[in-house]
């Protein structure tokens, strides 16, 4: 009996240590599965994390570098207009160029440029800024790079390539340089070099790059990724890319940025030379007004490390619970806490970087938009500026044309008290008839009067340019109402022959009789003393348009003259200020059309204005 009891007490014994067994056995298979699952679950949301951080970070460094692109981009322009560029490739003069060779040091040294050099059309450099350096530009033959040809037949290029005398790299903005008919003399080109932005993008854990639209890497935080390409080149493309020497000898070979398998909506790469446990996350965006795209490798070791650990020690955390006791319950609430602590300041670091990093952004766009606005307001001020020259344009003129006006008023009134004191004498007479015809004249003569001053009013009223149908007939009768007695005075004759008076023209009526007004008054100041003085005033009436032509017989404008006739402060009088033209080319433009001069046997004035529909 005691034999059989002890025979059970040992099976019993065994069972409860194999039912033991498989209760550890399932608790671990339990603990391991809720650790698989864990680690997943945390690896993604921390792969999440990462993704967004480095989307923020590539919006900011895409706002950068925009930034810094448009901030080189209007200067090439504003330069290519500058009297000075074009007086000294018209004229080859030496010394222009100088001049011009100090004056693009001072510009690179402030706006902080690679550099800057003009090009005439023959592909030479003939002014640079680095003119006193090793490297300088001048006398180069640059005839074979792209932005130039491009540029000289289509007034801009933009162009990144790596330099043949600097042998740096860049991006270089051409911008064609014309005369005043339009002729190409030369091409601007300013060179935009990026060291600065790549040695920022450095202090980042990031690797930063930028493509363009072959892949080719044109800037990058990693000085080894640099004009190599991150989707492969054929063997012919490789050639004619090398051959143009846009990339120097680059050999563009392919950067290997091996994929990592796992989830496919996320981008994730291994760099050359990198441990094989150092995985990046890619977000790419492209650059605004370029064909570039910036791309951030985000590292997710660190963080899906730290993820994974917090999740394990979750899991394990919960699977001591299911085994443990009430005396492992404090240990297990310890081990929770500091799991949750890492946990939190996981997030805290994350959310930390996502705010710095979104800061910066709004920064930029609202950088961005104040700038938007103070060129706003300086479009503003340069119109509000140009109506302030229309206005004292007209007064000044209104103090030339005063007596002629003052005359033309004086003597319809000199005959209304004329025909006043004859009416009083017809009626004393009984003579009623005679006096109701003198009556109809002093009406006739009043007609006349404020003809002539409502004329002179609108002629003097301020006010913003409204474009309407307007006859072409009506502008110049409005113009010579206030001319005509000067004309008389100064015994010059007036011929004015217009095909159809009656076509209309789009513009304002009251700024179209200034430029009449600032044409015929010139061509009297010129004609001034010589005999058989006359001005023609014709028209031709065209499908699209009307030209009108103002014509003197004067002594004509010189070579000298005729080339700068419409830049500002030129004029030919002693006491005139050389706005004149300048203003009255502006109101045709405004109106849709043109107005040039030439010298035949006097000065011609051509106003062509489109027609009214």
């Amino acid at each position: 009996m005691d034999a059989a009891e002890g025979g059970s007490s040992t099976v019993h014994g065994r069972r409860r240590l194999l039912v033991a067994a498989g209760v550890v056995a399932g608790m671990l298979a339990v603990m391991l599965g809720l650790d698989r699952i864990a680690d997943f679950a945390a690896r993604r949301w921390a792969l999440a994390q990462v993704e967004a951080g480095a989307r923020t970070a590539a919006a900011l460094r895409v706002a950068v570098l925009r930034s810094e692109i448009e901030k080189q981009r209007s200067l090439p322009f504003a330069l290519a207009q500058d009297p000075d560029v074009r007086r000294a490739l018209a004229s080859q003069d030496a010394g222009l160029f100088l001049a011009l060779d100090q004056r693009f040091e001072a510009l690179v040294a402030r706006v902080r440029a690679g550099v800057i050099y003009l090009i005439d059309t023959g592909g030479h450099t003939v002014a640079a800024s680095n003119f006193n350096t090793p490297e300088s530009f001048l006398n180069s033959d640059y005839g074979f790079r792209p932005y130039f040809r491009i540029a000289l037949a289509e007034g801009r290029a933009e162009h990144f390539a790596f330099g043949t005398v600097s042998r740096k790299p860049g991006l270089y903005l051409a911008q064609r340089v014309e005369d005043a008919a339009g002729e190409p003399l030369g091409v601007l080109v300013l060179k935009a070099e990026f060291d600065t932005l790549e040695e920022e993008w450095r202090h980042f854990s990031e690797p930063t790059f930028v493509t363009d639209a072959r892949h080719i890497v044109l800037i990058a935080s990693e000085p080894a990724f640099r004009f190599r390409t991150t989707v492969p080149l054929d063997a012919g493309e490789r050639k004619v890319i090398r051959e143009s020497l846009q990339f120097g000898d680059a050999p563009l070979d392919l950067i290997d940025l091996s994929p990592v398998p796992g989830d496919p909506g996320l981008k994730r790469v291994r760099l050359p030379g990198r441990s094989k446990r150092e995985d990046f996350l890619e977000a790419s965006m492209p650059v605004p007004t370029t064909d570039w795209t910036l791309s951030v490798l985000a590292p997710t070791a660190a963080t899906t490390a730290l993820a994974a650990t917090a999740a394990r020690a979750s899991a394990a955390l919960l699977g001591v619970v299911g085994l443990g006791s009430a005396g492992l319950w404090r240990t297990r609430r310890r081990r929770r806490a500091r799991a949750e602590a890492r946990q939190a300041e996981a997030r805290r670091e994350l959310e930390e970087r996502v705010a710095v990093r979104t800061a910066e952004l709004s920064a930029a766009n609202a950088q961005l938009r104040t700038e938007m606005e103070e060129r706003r307001r300086a479009r503003l001020a340069i119109d509000a500026l140009q109506d302030e020259l229309v206005q004292a344009n007209k007064l000044a003129v209104l103090g030339q044309i005063a007596a002629g006006v003052a005359h033309e008023v004086n003597q319809p009134v000199a005959a209304i008290r004329t025909f006043a004191e004859n009416s009083r004498a017809f009626l004393d007479r009984g003579d009623a008839g005679s006096a109701a015809r003198n009556l109809d004249t002093i009406a006739a003569l009043t007609e006349r009067i404020g003809a002539i001053t409502g004329e002179l009013r609108a002629f003097a009223r301020k006010s913003a340019a409204q474009l309407e149908p307007v006859r072409i007939g009506a502008v110049v009768d409005g113009a010579l109402l206030l001319l005509r007695y000067r004309l008389l005075q100064n015994d010059i004759a007036l011929a004015v022959v217009l095909d159809a008076p009656d076509a209309r023209v789009t513009g304002d009526r009251v700024r179209l009789e200034q430029v009449f007004v600032n044409l015929v008054q010139n061509a009297a100041e010129a004609l001034a003393g010589r005999p058989g003085a006359t001005i023609r005033i014709t028209s031709e009436t065209r499908a699209d348009t009307v030209v009108v032509t103002v014509a003197d017989n004067g002594p004509g404008l010189s070579p000298q003259v005729l080339g700068a006739l419409f830049l500002p402060f030129t004029t030919t009088k002693p006491q005139g200020l050389g706005l004149g033209l300048v203003i009255s080319k502006d109101i045709i433009a405004e109106c849709g059309g043109s107005l040039a001069v030439e010298s035949r046997a006097g000065a011609v004035f051509t106003i062509t204005l489109p027609r009214a529909s």
